[in-house]
């Protein structure tokens, strides 16, 4: 290249600058020289004059004035567009930005000016840069397997309670986990017409939910109320909650209590432990503490886990894309639900814990979208990589605890969207097993907790760990 060329060229180039305009935001500004706008305009004068045809000239003979008198705008807008697109991609590439999603350009907004060089800037959203900490002998605590009398007394009476009837409540007034029947009425701001909802099913907890709608402190709202009371709340949905209807908004409520129940468990007869394929309470008892040893077994490997990720959190520094935090609510809880079904838990149990997951908070939400960036920065210093045949054997795994075909299951999850998020799982928990062969592992013995006494038991028997889910 000549050094006319090569002046050429520099004079050309696209003069890119990148601002920082928030936590993993930038601002990407590009002036378009002058130069290349006009070897674009001629290169599309050129490629159009070839296949133009003009009355009174054959086809690629019509002259440039002919061509800008009758195709001007059309050909100019095409310029521009093209300019535009091409001019952001090799910004994005040049400066070398991991963009979260699509960047936005409103193409309609910018001229392509007469004389001159064309200016225009868009932001996007960036993956966050951060150092990962040390990932040698990271401190992890681990509890020694134990399995207690009590413990499979509280299984036995989760047991009870799932194969209980809502019974209706004598005295007539709401306490804490009762279920009550009733009419709603719901006003979102911002909506012209309130929802009604009539006979529904709402649980007395503290975080509940009426419809849709996650409620704290429901249960301070309802306990003490009789049929025929109406009781009335607001509150305002998480910014990044699931349902975008509700997303960030205030929420006025109105709840008419028509019935009231709680849940009576089932005796421990004949027809109960037959339902459990047990002959006696005995056999019963020595099929829990077997189910009980593997659960603690996996719980040891879950707290470990868990551990680790909070030794990345706390000793990762950045902020989260707070943009991306709404819009990822959805992916979020779809890996937690997949999560969840992983550990073995039933479907009921899954459904109990998600609801807790919908209600999070901004907070909450954040740390989780703060963990998903550090794990995927963990694998690629790893060299963590997942193949089909991991993927496929994990769903087989998956599909014999529910008691599903894991070809069924594996459709399914590409139908709900949840394939890509167990992936996910199945990577990051290959990164933990690798940090964990390196982790620096103290025993500990399990906590001791205070038998309660035969009063006490009679007194709450509902009052169990499993239960306040």
């Amino acid at each position: 290249m000549d050094e006319d060329e090569q002046q050429q060229t520099t004079a050309s180039k696209n003069i890119v600058t990148i601002e920082e305009v928030g936590p993993c935001k930038k601002k990407v500004i590009i002036e378009i020289p002058e130069e290349a706008i006009r070897e674009a305009t001629d290169e599309q004068y050129d490629n159009l004059g070839k296949e133009a045809i003009v009355p009174g000239f054959r086809k690629g003979r019509a002259p440039r004035r002919l061509l800008e008198k009758r195709f001007g705008k059309e050909t100019l807008e095409q310029v521009k567009l093209k300019l535009l697109a091409d001019a952001s991609k090799a910004a994005i590439e040049e400066k070398e930005l991991e963009v979260l999603g699509e960047y936005d350009i409103d193409f309609e907004k910018i001229e392509l000016p007469a004389e001159g060089s064309l200016k225009f800037d868009f932001e996007v959203e960036v993956r966050p840069e951060f150092d990962l900490p040390l990932l040698e002998g990271i401190p992890v605590t681990k509890t020694k397997l134990e399995v207690t009398d009590e413990q499979i007394d509280r299984e036995i009476e989760q047991l009870r309670r799932m194969a209980g009837v809502w019974t209706p409540r004598e005295d007539g007034a709401v306490q804490v986990e009762d279920q009550i029947i009733a009419d709603a009425v719901i006003k979102t701001e911002g909506q012209e017409e309130e929802e009604k909802l009539n006979n529904i099913e709402i649980y007395v907890r503290a975080n509940g939910f009426v419809g849709e709608v996650p409620v704290e402190k429901l249960d301070e709202l309802l306990i003490g109320a009789k049929a025929g009371d109406t009781k009335q709340t607001n509150i305002e949905a998480p910014k990044t909650y699931f349902r975008e209807k509700y997303r960030g908004k205030k929420v006025d409520i109105e709840i008419s209590v028509k019935d009231i129940k709680w849940l009576k468990p089932a005796d421990i007869d004949d027809t109960f432990l037959k339902r459990l394929g047990v002959e006696n309470e005995s056999e019963l008892r020595e099929q829990l503490h077997d189910i009980l040893h593997s659960r603690l077994e996996n719980q040891a490997r879950i707290d470990m886990a868990e551990q680790i990720y909070q030794y990345l959190l706390n000793n990762t520094d950045f902020d989260p894309p707070l943009d991306v935090v709404g819009a990822q609510a959805t992916t979020v809880l779809k890996r937690q639900y997949v999560n969840l079904l992983s550990r073995g838990l039933s479907r009921e149990q899954v459904d109990q814990q998600m609801e807790q997951l919908r209600a999070s908070s901004e907070e909450q939400a954040k740390q989780q979208l703060k963990t998903f960036f550090i794990m995927d920065k963990v694998a690629e210093k790893l060299e963590i990589e997942v193949s089909e045949e991991e993927i496929n054997g994990r769903i087989a795994e998956l599909a014999i605890q529910q008691k599903q075909r894991p070809e069924r299951m594996k459709e399914q999850m590409e139908r709900d969207g949840s394939l890509d998020q167990f992936r996910l799982e199945v990577h990051d928990s290959k990164c933990i097993a690798k940090l964990l062969e390196s982790a620096q592992v103290t025993e500990k013995e399990p906590d001791k907790k205070v038998k309660p006494t035969k009063k006490a038991k009679e007194k709450s028997p509902k009052k169990s760990d499993k239960q306040k889910i």
